[in-house]
């Protein structure tokens, strides 16, 4: 970035009723941004469901308010243009950011913040199209081995300058696009988001002046720095603690691959280690992990954990230190294809847990679902024209030192379901059951969450395709806790046929009447089951969340099936001796272990076992040089 005048950070100390009325005003654009792209957009995805993500940052590029963390300083280090006010640049391109989006379908904006010659913060939001071009509707085949077999890949390039639309730059972005009046629409709302932030920041600074403005941006990082100073001091290890966790596939039959991290504290730092993690995939699983955004991670993890009144910022950044091995699945090299990258983020987080829970397994979760479930269905009605619909679904959320995970929840708190009235009204297609899938949660003394059990019938010849996973391996349960169920897809054609389809597949043709059962994967189970309040199970009955089997089972409790009133000597007898049989409780349960899993893969689920992966060119010659270093 050239020619640009970065505004300088005055030493001012802020006085506390300034700082908070400045955190609270910032908090509150960060969700006008929010409010303004939902009242814009088309898209469910980001209109209904809220698939997108704003910041707000200083002149350095680091955010003071936000989700995802910032991603601007390494961006504009390779923008090699002046940057002007009224500009807004957009990119989608993760090779070319760093990963700070991390598939081509999200649209990221960048909008500069002058007060006037001065670059005094920026503005950026990022949200998920649709469809961005590419052989598939959606722009995430399941089969892509590069991004090139994905989408459309568009490097910083200034949509607006100096206030100017640059309409060829559009046009050919929407030229490349299944649903272009969607895209448009979806962009212009991130714009507007951007821009509603600029002018509220400038209004900030009418207010109490530029430099108290500045200054208390430092202080709220200053004050983020302090407290993440003491939840690493408190809860990160100096001995290296590992965790493990598995993707089940890649789409292409190629699989587990393994996800590991080791955790360790060296002074006031601390280490967080992917060594061990399974090279690239050959299909589209990989996710280019930012190096700022999993430091952002951790940070959303230890504060939710452990002190939730914590603001999320970049303030911290320095106190963590990141190794993730190049080549890895958390680090693919180019042309590696990523558009189905949300099964590790999401499973990221598992094993975050996991590495911490060993410490503290006390002020842990389980595991959760772990993925992102997508239903994506296409094609052409009998009116010729052409429809297309994705949906995000949910599942278990794990049992937590606080209370039973939630039932078919967002693994990202601030997401929401596409409503049914919608689904049916703008595409053909009837949501014939939309319910908890009962059992599918690990018992425990807080329970995991179920999973979803969805039944869609679809009302005109088209294309559907799926992307999830927790299909081989069970979200697992922690200090006695059992795992959740896993996820499971079910094709009934309109003759009755049904076929269980693969968790990851595409261009899968249906016709009128044919039915898709999707179920998704249950949380694990905190805790002894065998301790759990008895009226706590017999109202999980009720509420048809377990059924009377399960509470035998898992849980010990003996329901009579006519009264539906807990026989207690009964369930004090049972609990004694299920405890007995038992033995002493696992810190963690992960089931079945990964071998026997494998080779009852076709018994228990009709699919094909996945095969371990290939390694890549690369990675032969990578060990060989750090075996050597």
């Amino acid at each position: 970035m050239r020619d640009v005048k970065i505004a300088h950070i005055p030493p001012l100390k802020v006085d506390p009723v300034t700082l908070d009325i400045i955190e609270s005003a910032l908090k509150n654009y960060r969700y006008e941004m929010d409010a303004v792209l939902y009242r814009t957009a088309m898209s469910p995805v980001i209109r209904e469901q809220h698939d997108e993500f704003p910041m707000i940052c200083d002149p350095n590029g680091r955010m003071v308010v936000g989700q995802f963390g910032s991603y601007i300083r390494e961006m504009m280090e390779r923008f090699d243009r002046p940057v002007y006010p009224g500009d807004v640049i957009l990119l989608n391109d993760p090779y070319l950011c760093g990963g700070a989006i991390s598939h081509i379908n999200d649209f990221l904006v960048l909008v500069p913040v002058f007060d006037q010659d001065e670059l005094i913060g920026w503005c950026s939001m990022f949200g998920h199209q649709m469809d961005v071009g590419g052989p598939l509707p959606g722009s995430f085949p399941t089969n892509a081995t590069s991004i090139f077999g994905e989408g459309l890949r568009i490097p910083p390039v200034k949509l607006f300058e100096k206030g100017v639309l640059n309409e060829d730059v559009l046009n050919l972005i929407l030229n490349n696009v299944r649903i272009p009046i969607m895209n448009r629409s979806d962009l212009m709302g991130i714009v507007a988001g951007c821009k509603t932030a600029e002018q509220r920041v400038l209004e900030l600074c009418q207010r109490f002046g530029r430099d108290t403005y500045l200054a208390a941006c430092q202080a709220l990082l200053d004050r983020t720095h302090r407290a993440m100073k003491t939840l690493i001091q408190q809860n990160i290890p100096t001995e290296p603690q590992s965790f493990e966790d598995y993707v089940d596939d890649d789409g292409l039959g190629n699989g587990p691959f393994k996800m590991k991290l080791t955790i360790w504290r060296e002074g006031e730092k601390a280490i967080f280690d992917w060594t061990g993690t399974a090279p690239q995939a050959m299909g589209p699983i990989n996710f280019y992990l930012n190096e700022g955004m999993f430091k952002m991670f951790i940070g959303v993890y230890l504060i939710m954990v452990y002190d939730p009144q914590i603001l999320f910022n970049d303030g911290f950044y320095d106190l963590i230190e990141v190794r993730i091995p190049d080549g890895s699945l958390l680090h693919p090299r180019f042309p590696a294809a990523l558009g189905c990258r949300t099964h590790a983020l999401a499973r990221l987080f598992d094993v975050m847990s996991g590495c911490l829970g060993q410490k503290n397994p006390e002020l842990t979760t389980a595991a959760g679902y772990g993925t992102s479930p997508h239903l994506l269905y296409s094609g052409t009605d009998q009116n010729g024209q052409f429809f297309f619909i994705m949906e995000i679904s949910y599942g278990g959320i794990p049992g937590r030192p606080i209370g039973d995970g939630m039932d078919g929840h967002s693994w990202w708190p601030l997401f929401t379901n596409i409503p049914t009235e919608y689904l049916e009204s703008y595409c053909p297609l009837r949501v014939d059951r939309y319910a908890s899938l009962i059992d599918s949660g690990g018992a425990g003394f807080h329970r995991g969450g179920n999973g979803i059990d969805k039944w869609y019938t679809f009302l005109e010849p088209g294309e559907i395709a799926i992307h999830d996973d927790r299909w081989l391996t069970p979200p697992w349960g922690i200090l006695g806790g059992k795992p959740g169920m896993r996820s499971q897809k079910i094709l009934v054609r309109a003759d009755g046929t049904r076929t269980v389809l693969p968790s990851k597949c595409d261009q899968i043709r249906v016709a009128p009447g044919d039915q898709l059962i999707f179920r998704t994967a249950g949380g694990g189970g905190w805790g002894d089951p065998l301790q759990r309040d008895p009226e706590k199970v017999r109202l999980d009955v009720l509420r048809e969340l377990v059924s009377l089997d399960k509470a035998r089972r898992d849980y010990g409790v003996v329901i009579d099936p006519q009264t539906m009133q807990v026989d207690e000597p009964a369930t004090r007898a049972l609990r004694q001796q299920l405890a007995e049989a038992r033995g002493p409780i696992k810190t963690f349960d992960f089931g079945p272990p990964l071998t026997e899993l494998l080779a009852r893969c076709k018994e228990e689920t009709g699919l094909e076992p996945p095969t371990p992966p290939k390694l890549p060119p690369h990675w032969a010659a990578d060990r060989a040089k750090r075996e050597a270093a």
